[in-house]
């Protein structure tokens, strides 16, 4: 007999389970657990924390289905819309090349008759509003010599009217006579005379000694002579007369005419052209108490 506790397997001894045995790495060996870390007084450091190496799997597919839940995903609808977007582009497309490619060609006889006279009324439009306009700038550009030259005729229009009506003097090509009468024998209608001859020649200014005559003036018989706008006028008679003397000599010493009649009555005459001849004698205008400007056609 074995002594108690020596026995074999079957000496009723039970046998123990079998402790786990921890994996262990090609080789053999059992994985060394990291030292731990030591700081600078030399004590022992906790090891950071952080994940277990097993749940890393598990946050990478947990990001994976959040990106497939924030992925748009695309109808049937929008599908739709976007098929018959792009079949809408192509037709148009190809319309818009037709039309290119077709142009007046494919347009019938009337209608083409239309936009021909279409295009002519509208360039006819053009054209005049490109002259209203051209007229409307020149009239910008040109409006202070307009102006300008409206001063200018204004002042000349006033020249000559103050001329004519013996308000300025004047100078000019034209005649001298001179008349005398020595016996006192020369009339007044004789010088009267001699101013119609003047007038209808063209005389433009003339003067008889110092007095202005103009259009008003007359020339009769006073108490001690001849009268002369009111003034007595004295022998002899100076005559000067701005025109043009080809006219105004043939027109004074015709045969019968003026100067026949002063020689008829006595009288001498003496008549010459002049190159220049001054009538510096003026009078004052009054204003006509009973005549009154016209009024305009336009004003009815």
């Amino acid at each position: 007999m074995r002594p108690p506790g020596h026995g074999g397997a079957g000496a009723g001894a039970r046998p123990t389970p079998d402790a786990p045995v921890p994996d262990t790495p090609e080789g053999g060996h059992a994985p060394v657990p990291d030292a731990p870390e030591v700081d600078a007084t030399g004590g022992v450091r906790a090891s950071s924390p952080g994940p277990p190496p097993q749940a890393l799997p598990a946050v990478a597919h947990s990001w994976r289905r959040i990106g497939r839940a924030l992925a748009p995903r695309p109808t049937r609808a929008q599908l739709t819309v976007a098929l018959l977007s792009g079949l809408l582009g192509f037709a148009l497309v190809v319309q818009v090349q037709q039309n290119r490619s077709e142009g007046l060609a494919s347009l019938r006889q009337d209608e083409l008759v239309r936009i021909l006279d279409e295009v002519t009324q509208r360039s006819e439009e053009l054209e005049d509003e490109a002259a209203s306009l051209r007229a409307q700038r020149a009239e910008l550009v040109t409006g202070t010599d307009t102006e300008r030259a409206a001063r200018e005729a204004a002042r000349a229009r006033a020249e000559v009217q103050g001329i004519l009506a013996g308000r300025l003097p004047a100078t000019g090509p034209g005649v001298l006579v001179n008349i005398g009468d020595p016996d006192g024998s020369v009339p007044a209608s004789t010088l009267y005379n001699v101013l119609e001859e003047l007038r209808n020649a063209g005389a433009e200014a003339v003067q008889l000694n110092d007095l202005r005559l103009t259009a008003s003036s007359y020339v009769v018989e006073g108490p001690d002579g001849v009268v002369v706008d009111g003034t007595e006028a004295r022998a002899p008679y100076r005559w000067r007369a701005i025109g043009d003397p080809d006219t105004i000599i043939p027109a004074l010493d015709m045969p019968g005419g003026a100067m026949a009649q002063v020689r008829n009555a006595g009288g001498t005459a003496d008549l010459r052209a002049a190159e220049t001849v001054a009538v510096d004698a003026t009078r004052d205008v009054s204003e006509p108490r009973f005549a009154t400007p016209a009024p305009d056609a336009e004003d009815g």
